[in-house]
């Protein structure tokens, strides 16, 4: 039931300088949960839960009579940044390639240049060794940064910050943003605002990458919209 999710229904400005777990929730994330026991256990557990996705705001406005806005992961990053320029901070990129890590460094050097940035890419596989976590733990304790990207796509990188969020021995906000990395760095265009604004921004997505993202919006779309209608039936009669 979505009403198990704390959706955060606030400005990004509100967010507390502490360390934290920021996880977001779309129409795919919320079906995966009912499939992975451990990612509906890591979003319903972080500190903060983003609405990033024009069906999560519709469908609590639906359920719940609630008007939130949206919060891509994209908007949690340009704010963290900006944030972070003001002060001088440092940042922490976990995931991608290494191609991709290269450009979101040059570009970030460029756009936020007070920012001090490290980078690291994992092997690209389904899970990691005990011995490869202990790595990625021990690089970004090591660097220490006031914000940790982690960019593995879900649910991996959401399941991945939760299990080990207790090992980062950091004061920093933890965000999982997964296609962020890629939008950022040019490898994938983000539809323009123009889209966004419209709430069409999953359709353009679906034609720039139809073999990527048709299950999640062709296949899982469907499904999200019928398990809320079932939510808001159960609510109607009580059921």
């Amino acid at each position: 039931m979505l009403e198990e999710f704390a959706i955060f229904d606030n400005s990004l400005e509100e967010l507390p300088n502490k360390k934290m777990l920021i996880n977001t929730i779309n129409a795919y994330s919320y079906v995966m949960t009912k499939k992975d026991a451990l990612f509906k256990e890591a979003l319903i557990n972080c500190e903060i839960l983003i609405p990033d996705g024009v069906s999560v705001v519709l469908a609590v406005k639906l359920l719940f009579g609630r008007k939130i806005t949206k919060i891509a992961g994209a908007d949690l990053f340009f704010y963290e940044m900006n944030k972070l320029n003001k002060t001088g901070g440092k940042c922490f990129f976990l995931g991608s390639s290494q191609d991709t890590l290269d450009k979101i460094v040059a570009k970030a050097k460029m756009e936020f240049p007070k920012i001090q940035v490290e980078v690291f890419s994992p092997p690209y596989k389904p899970t990691f060794s005990e011995e490869e976590n202990a790595e990625m733990i021990s690089r970004v304790n090591a660097y220490n940064p006031d914000v940790l990207f982690v960019g593995m796509t879900a649910p991996k990188q959401e399941k991945w910050a939760y299990t080990h969020y207790d090992k980062l021995n950091i004061n920093a906000h933890i965000g999982s943003i997964g296609a962020v990395f890629d939008f950022y760095a040019g490898t994938v265009d983000r539809p323009s605002p123009f889209w966004i604004n419209l709430g069409l921004e999953w359709f353009i997505r679906l034609i720039k990458e139809p073999k990527r993202m048709w299950k999640r919006y062709l296949y899982y779309g469907p499904i999200f919209i019928k398990m809320i209608v079932e939510q808001k039936l159960k609510q109607l009669f009580k059921i």
